[in-house]
């Protein structure tokens, strides 16, 4: 029976020129009991593959799946892109690992800072995972970290928070 309507219901889409849509994926949003962390929450928003391979590339992925917390200033492809033609590829080669990493670890803080944090800390230096320090700016409500313009903010994951920049943020 159930075959037959299933069959009633393909023809009778094909003759009203109805074309089915493609199957959908459902994600369940994230809850206390089920966030991923912040390598797996970055790859699943689709924007950030440069970074994820760069992670890669720098033998990064497993310290930042690690407990943390960490806050993490997370350039998107688009922020990528925006570098020099060839500096991103001349940064994956393994001889340039050191660099790589050092850039990598100056867009990560150690410990969970919210937006709500963040937002008051005009003109603080902060120190990042790699050893120098970020400028945090705030004016008219947008906020910049050494210049890169944080475009969204409070993305919780279970080892910490990701903020978006438009920018890669390179170490002085």
């Amino acid at each position: 029976m159930m075959k037959s309507i299933t069959f009633l219901l393909t023809l009778v889409s094909a003759a009203s020129g109805f074309a089915p849509a493609a199957p959908r994926t459902f994600v369940r949003p994230a809850t206390s009991l089920n966030m991923a962390d912040i390598v797996d929450t970055a790859v699943a928003a689709g924007s950030f593959s440069t970074l994820a391979a760069a992670l890669g590339a720098g033998g990064l992925v497993d310290t930042l799946k690690g407990p943390g917390p960490f806050t993490v200033f997370a350039p998107t492809d688009d922020a990528f892109a925006k570098l020099p033609d060839g500096t991103v590829e001349s940064l994956l080669l393994p001889e340039n690992k050191d660099k790589l990493v050092g850039i990598l670890t100056y867009h990560v803080l150690s410990g969970e800072v919210m937006a709500a944090t963040v937002v008051t800390m005009d003109g603080a230096k902060v120190p990042t995972v790699n050893g120098a320090s970020i400028t945090i700016g705030v004016k008219n409500g947008v906020v910049t970290v050494d210049g890169a313009k944080v475009v969204t903010t409070d993305i919780k994951t279970d080892n910490g928070v990701i903020h978006v920049i438009d920018s890669v943020i390179i170490p002085k």
